[in-house]
């Protein structure tokens, strides 16, 4: 299967750090690359969401997220951020090339603009209701299962 990385972008939230490992488990994703105040496992908030998810995905640790994006990039590795944006594209436009590393955003400030500024695509879900975003880790599930499915073809 084509490798599918994740970039989690200065992500607060050890809960939300478990259920991102957890889908990230669920959608086969190759790597989880931690930046910035991302806790780390092991830690019991993690573990909690994770449900031991986070045993079985590989990741790293880098505190400046431009360095891993610059890394990924040499080895060839499109990187799509998941932002609304005013160049952002509805997620279900996006025609995803593989590998592919896939950001996504502090819980209030989205996606920094360094990892923006560097990203091959910026693509978005669309929001219907009043609420202008979802939970970073719901977000990353949808979206993921999207690019999941373009993985075989």
């Amino acid at each position: 299967m084509k490798k599918f990385y994740l970039i989690a972008d200065n992500i607060r939230s050890l809960e939300n750090i478990g259920s991102i490992f957890r889908t990230a488990d669920a959608l086969g994703v190759n790597k989880i690359f931690l930046t910035g105040i991302c806790g780390r496992p092991p830690h019991p908030k993690i573990s909690k969401t994770a449900l031991g998810a986070e045993k079985n995905v590989a990741w790293e640790y880098h505190w400046q997220i431009w360095r891993i994006i610059d890394r990924l990039k040499k080895d060839k590795i499109k990187v799509a951020s998941l932002e609304q944006a005013s160049n952002s594209v509805c997620y279900t436009r996006f025609k995803p090339k593989f590998p592919l590393a896939l950001v996504i955003g502090n819980e209030i400030k989205g996606v920094s603009k360094s990892a923006l500024d560097k990203s091959d695509a910026i693509i978005h879900l669309p929001m219907l209701g009043k609420k202008e975003s979802l939970n970073v880790a719901v977000a990353f599930g949808a979206v993921g299962y999207y690019l999941s499915s373009k993985r075989a073809k």
